[in-house]
């Protein structure tokens, strides 16, 4: 659990992004997994929002001991007509603006945004509204057409990052996004 999902070249970017910084860098992840614990290690503080109950018991007990972790599980909520859907299969009929907006309501500024959890779309405008100035975005999965999308209509510069992954036996795209 010591290697983020991303592609291994955008590992080795963030690595050496966070090696170059001055000062505390704080972390916020839509996502939780083996990229709370590789940035518990590397990071001041991880906050870390997770939308499976099961998953994220799972990974609270893998960080209940490591400094400066904070893991909330934010559920989505059954809706006829949900505020922030998630385009993923069988999420149809879902709410995750609690998931979503518990960064707002956390607040403050972070210098390193991962978003690699659900309504993906959603969590990059969001994450635009708390990124430190110097600040990056590491958004995972990029190859998807719904990401490239979301990309494409923000307000940031993609440096996209293909290649293979510690947990997939095929390529996939890491992007970290700064903003324009």
């Amino acid at each position: 659990l010591d290697v983020p999902w991303w592609t291994y070249d955008a590992i080795d970017h963030v690595e050496a992004w966070l090696s170059g910084r001055e000062g505390e860098v704080r972390a916020f992840e839509w996502g939780s997994g083996a990229s709370t614990i590789w940035l518990s290690k590397r990071v001041a503080s991880v906050h870390s929002v997770e939308h499976h109950r099961s998953f994220g018991e799972m990974m609270r007990s893998h960080v209940a001991d490591l400094p400066g972790v904070t893991l909330d599980i934010v559920e989505p909520v059954d809706s006829a007509s949900p505020a922030v859907p998630s385009r993923k299969e069988g999420h149809a009929g879902l709410d995750f603006a609690d998931y979503v907006g518990r960064i707002h309501e956390v607040g403050g500024t972070y210098s390193l945004i991962v978003v690699d959890g659900r309504a993906r779309e959603a969590c990059l405008v969001a994450a635009l509204d708390h990124l430190a100035d110097g600040g990056i975005v590491v958004f995972d999965n990029t190859k998807r057409s719904r990401y490239r999308e979301a990309i494409a209509a923000a307000p940031v510069v993609e440096r996209a990052f293909s290649g293979l992954t510690p947990t997939l036996p095929y390529p996939d795209r890491t992007s970290v996004l700064t903003p324009r």
